[in-house]
């Protein structure tokens, strides 16, 4: 029988094999499987026999191949009965022929969901086959993937129906939940700077820092930056809810997923951060594909946290490296970050602050200048007066992100679908940069006055070009250069 495994946020191919003969009853699972494999034996033995099927009384060898890929989870429960079934000829084998089969049993009979029903469902799609029999509860999920027959089993009975040449009625469909309304940008006042700052970020997919002191405004706006940002392709959301899936957050309803928005805690391991374990397990930046990181405190991140962060915000992927071989996993995430100016929040220059000069020098030191390299905006802030407290809400998310997509527009014909300027490569920056001799002057000062790296350079123009994106401008000038050069050390206003 065809089963799968997941590897990484990937669906890898297994054989499930059955051998039976005369002997001393036994049950034995081979392949390299985990302490839930191996416990398949009791969940197998009791679901065939609960289900009205005989167990067979004779030594029973199950391996699962390829033998040097680690096996792990619960899900192989279902090929490795249903191979038992065949083998014992109480099923007739010819009719599951080009099945995969994937799914927890319960004691009873019954089939529980499992995780990365849409990584299995389109790994099926491309290595073909009558179709994939799973958990009842998993087929919506997997019906968002065109191609293959989905047959949805409540139970292991369910198999007498498809060996019979038959697919089962699956439940009725569950109504699709709404999305939950996003907060609006409306709610940020007294903030201009860090709301053109957010704009910017929004239109170009730049990296983003903001410092201030408590109550500035740094949290809400982060949780705002949702709201303007354009809603995915269906490429994107696939790709989103693949990895969702695989997490333990399957889609039960066949709704694909929003745009991700991940704020993990700053006690988080480095391995947590990007990913880990054995076999390798999605850490939050994978989580965070395709949508927002949004780190609080920054400063209270360990130093190995942060510094785990440089690769994938360059190369948009992680590569978590083990014994047995390596796992690369998408990480194409818009990081944005909060910190205080200092331990103690309020910074040097405020009569509260109580920080010494060396807690404030390690405070800082956590940002490593080759991660500081990598966050094109620096948005400083202070804490809105009261006037702009008391006054008119400033434009609404609906409003800006109307000015975000038509951006992003204009860069999907630059760059091609499902790309960003903070995407751009060398050779993109040198072809679609479009600096007229006023930008290439201002960017060739600021250069000298920001003394900045050759990554700094470029990230400049990948800015400015955002900038002149939203003007609604083919050409960056000197004032999208000047305004990119501002965000990069930007002064508190």
């Amino acid at each position: 029988m065809r089963t799968l495994a997941i590897s990484g946020v990937e669906a890898v191919p297994v054989d499930a094999e059955i051998d039976i003969h005369r002997g001393l009853p036994a049950f034995t699972i081979v392949g390299l499987p985990d302490a839930a494999v191996r416990e398949s034996r009791e969940r197998v033995r009791a679901a065939l026999v609960n289900s009205g099927f005989d167990f067979p009384l004779q030594r029973i060898t199950a391996n699962l191949a390829p033998a040097d890929l680690r096996k792990a989870g619960p899900g192989y429960d279902l090929a490795i009965a249903a191979a038992i079934l065949v083998a014992s000829d109480q099923l007739a084998g010819a009719p599951l022929d080009g099945w995969w089969l994937a799914g927890e049993l319960a004691l009873d009979g019954g089939i529980r969901p499992l995780p990365g029903a849409l990584a299995m469902a389109e790994r099926v799609e491309r290595e073909g086959g009558r179709g994939f029999a799973l958990p009842a509860a998993n087929a919506p999920e997997a019906g968002l993937i065109e191609g293959p027959a989905i047959a949805p089993l409540g139970s292991l009975a369910d198999l007498r129906t498809l060996a019979a040449g038959e697919i089962p009625a699956g439940p009725a469909p569950i109504a699709s939940r709404s999305a939950p309304a996003l907060p609006d940008l409306a709610d940020l006042k007294g903030q201009p700077g860090l709301r053109r700052g957010l704009e910017i970020a929004a239109a170009g997919g730049h990296a983003a820092l903001v410092v201030g002191p408590p109550g500035a405004g740094k949290s809400l706006a982060a949780r705002r930056l949702p709201s303007i940002l354009p809603p995915l392709s269906r490429r994107e959301a696939i790709e989103v809810t693949r990895i969702a899936s695989v997490a333990g957050r399957p889609s039960a309803d066949g709704t694909l997923a929003p745009r991700p928005f991940r704020a993990p805690h700053h006690t988080i391991s480095a391995a947590g951060l990007v990913g880990g374990s054995s076999p390798p397990r999605p850490g939050e930046i994978t989580l965070a594909h395709r949508g927002v990181l949004f780190l609080d405190e920054l400063g209270e991140f360990s130093r190995a946290s942060l510094e785990a962060l440089r690769q994938p915000l360059e190369d948009g992927e992680v590569t978590i490296s083990r014994a047995r071989g390596a796992t690369t996993l998408p990480a194409d995430f818009q990081l944005f970050a909060a910190a205080n100016p200092c331990p103690c929040g309020y910074g040097a220059d405020s009569p509260r602050c109580s920080c010494t000069a060396e807690r404030v020098r390690a405070y800082a030191a956590r940002l490593s200048g080759a991660l500081a390299d990598r966050i094109d905006l620096v948005l400083a802030v202070e804490q809105p007066s009261a006037a702009a407290l008391s006054g008119d809400p400033g434009e609404t998310s609906a409003e800006v992100a109307a000015r975000v997509l038509d951006a992003r527009e204009a860069q999907r014909e630059r760059l091609g679908p499902d790309r960003v300027n903070a995407s751009m490569t060398d050779a993109e920056i040198a072809a679609s940069a479009g600096l007229d001799q006023d930008a290439r002057a201002a960017l060739v000062s600021g250069h000298d006055e920001y003394g900045l790296s050759g990554r700094g350079w470029n990230r400049v123009i990948k800015v400015a070009r955002t900038c002149a994106d939203l003007d609604g401008s083919r050409a960056v000038g000197a004032d999208h250069v000047a305004e990119a050069l501002a965000l990069r050390r930007r002064e508190a206003g």
